[in-house]
Order: structure tokens, then C-alpha cells, then sequence
């Protein structure tokens, strides 16, 4: 049977949020969605609740065409910058059922060729898509497996006149979530968790003719049982290997130019102490395939912090 044991105290939820997190690459050249499968440390693995406060940041400057690196006067859009901030809430009314609300707000700037060699740059900032999922662990008495259904729903701004339908910070789009986890602690070292995540993103009803392609997340991944840093403070290193496959868009926009297969190689740290964890991982591309020319990020960032209750 798995075992979880935190000394900290502190409820094990924080990647949850990242695990629930819906895919916001349908509103990005090449996808944002970078961090949306969890930490295998940090499941859900009692009653109680999170509140976190995510940041992510990537900037999308290099053209990519199938599986290598493009001339970037083969693709009219010139950079992508993103700030993404997200609000999000997660509680376990028991071991079997829960809840999880995300809550997301980004800062964008696009540059791009408007024509004749001129680049203009846009900087727009939006609440973006809400998702709402129900969460079921009680399959085992450990919770270590889960399954994830929920809704992204068509709340952010989908309609900034600068950006391209699939550069907006909004979908337009209501989504079906469904998503399973499972974790277990490896017999010759019990001090090592692994898990595997799944999760798939289907956009169900559509506006303005735009339908973003379907999307599927995995991820594998290992993390080290909290130790000792400081007085009162412990420190646990994770590292994941994230999979994301999207399919074609459908409809305006560009949709010879979408969709696409990307791994990430995920190291990070988590720290903790009392009640409060604080997560840090950075995401490095080790394979990309794209479908025609889209801008890719050499590297994305993640910052979480929460407070458990």
C-alpha cells in the first residue's frame, strides 16, 4: 500500500493545482499548456484544503517547422510573451470526493509583421478561461489513484482585436476535462515517489467559428521525500517528463499552423514549512514537432505558492 508522510504538516495538493490546471495551449501558437500534469509528491492524500497562487512565464521567439528550427521570415508572427498568473482553490470533502476551481489572468504581448516588413507589438491582459472539476480518489483507501472530470469554461477574453484567433487569451470554447493519476513508492528505494498523469482537454461547444484542437497531457515522474533544509523548513527535489500531443485546430485562424507533439524535461524544488509550500520547476523542450511554422519557447518557468488548511 502506498504511504505518504509529510513531517510539515502541510496538506499534499499543491501540484494538484497544476495536475487540474486546464490546458491553456489552445489559445497559443505551438500551446502554453506546460505544467499541467503534478508533481508526484503532491497529490491529494487526505480531507482538507489549498489555496495557491501560480506563476508561469514563457516567451515564445523561435519559428519551428516540423521537428527542426525554421527562418524566422517564414512565419509572420514574431514573439509571443506570456505571463501567466493563476488563482487557484482545491478541497477534499473526504478521501473519495473533491473539488478544484482555477481561476487564470495573463499578461500578452504578440509582435508580429503586419505586412511590408513593419512589426507591431500588442500587450493585452485578460482573465482568462475558469475550469471547474470534480475529483474522485477513492479507489483505494491511500487515495494514490485518482480520476479528474470537469468543464473549462468560455469565461476569458477571446476577442482583443490584435491578436490572431489562436493567440487570444480566451478559447471561446467549453471543454470537457478527464484526467486519471496513480502514484506508489518504489520498493528498493521507499523514499522515492513515481507517478503517471493523464489528462485530455476536448473542446465540446465553440464561438466565432474557432474550434481549438484536442489535446492530451501525460507525464512520468519521480520526487525525493521532504528533508530537512532549515529549522522549520524541509526541501524535496522533482523532476517529471511531460508529453503533450494537440491536434489540428479547426475553423479562422490558421489552421495548417497548429497543432503539435512537445517533451519536457522537468526538474524543480519544493519547500515547505508549516501549513505554507512553495514549488519551483523549470520546463527544458527535448523533442518538438510542429504542423507547419509556430513559435516555440526555449524554456518555460513555474512558481507555486500555497497554504493548506
Amino acid at each position: 500500500m502506498f504511504s505518504y508522510k509529510k513531517s510539515t504538516g502541510a496538506v499534499a495538493a499543491t501540484a494538484l493545482i497544476a495536475l487540474f490546471h486546464p490546458s491553456s495551449a489552445a489559445a497559443c501558437a505551438c500551446g502554453c499548456a506546460v505544467f499541467g500534469v503534478s508533481t508526484p509528491d503532491m497529490l491529494p492524500s487526505g480531507a482538507g484544503g489549498t489555496l495557491s497562487l501560480e506563476y508561469d512565464f514563457m516567451n515564445q521567439n523561435k519559428n519551428w517547422n516540423g521537428s527542426s528550427s525554421a527562418p524566422a521570415a517564414n512565419n509572420s508572427d514574431k514573439r509571443i510573451r506570456t505571463d501567466f498568473f493563476t488563482l487557484g482553490g482545491q478541497y477534499m470533502f473526504n478521501r473519495a470526493w473533491g473539488v478544484n476551481v482555477q481561476v487564470p489572468y495573463w499578461e500578452r504581448g504578440f509582435d508580429t509583421d503586419t505586412g511590408g516588413g513593419d512589426v507591431e507589438g500588442y500587450n493585452h491582459g485578460a482573465w482568462g478561461d475558469v475550469s471547474v472539476s470534480g475529483l474522485y480518489t477513492g479507489f483505494s483507501p491511500d487515495m494514490s489513484t485518482g480520476l479528474e472530470f470537469g468543464l473549462k469554461l468560455p469565461t476569458g477574453d477571446y476577442t482583443y482585436a490584435n491578436f490572431d484567433r489562436d493567440t487570444e487569451i480566451g478559447t471561446g470554447s467549453t471543454d470537457a476535462l478527464l484526467g486519471v493519476f496513480h502514484r506508489d513508492r518504489f520498493a528498493a528505494a521507499p523514499q522515492y515517489i513515481w507517478s503517471l498523469h493523464g489528462k485530455i482537454d476536448l473542446p465540446m461547444m465553440t464561438r466565432g467559428d474557432y474550434r481549438p484542437g484536442n489535446e492530451f497531457d501525460a507525464s512520468a515522474g519521480v520526487a525525493h521525500d521532504p528533508v530537512k533544509l532549515v529549522e522549520n523548513v524541509r526541501v524535496a527535489p522533482f523532476f517529471k517528463l511531460i508529453d503533450t500531443y494537440r491536434m489540428h485546430d479547426r475553423g479562422v485562424g490558421d489552421p495548417e499552423n497548429s497543432g503539435y507533439e512537445r517533451v519536457l524535461v522537468s526538474p524543480g524544488l519544493e519547500f515547505s514549512r508549516g501549513a505554507e509550500t512553495l514549488d519551483a520547476d523549470v520546463g527544458v523542450p527535448v523533442y518538438q514537432r510542429t504542423n507547419g511554422n509556430q513559435l516555440v519557447a526555449p524554456v518555460f518557468f513555474q512558481v507555486v505558492l500555497s497554504h493548506a488548511f
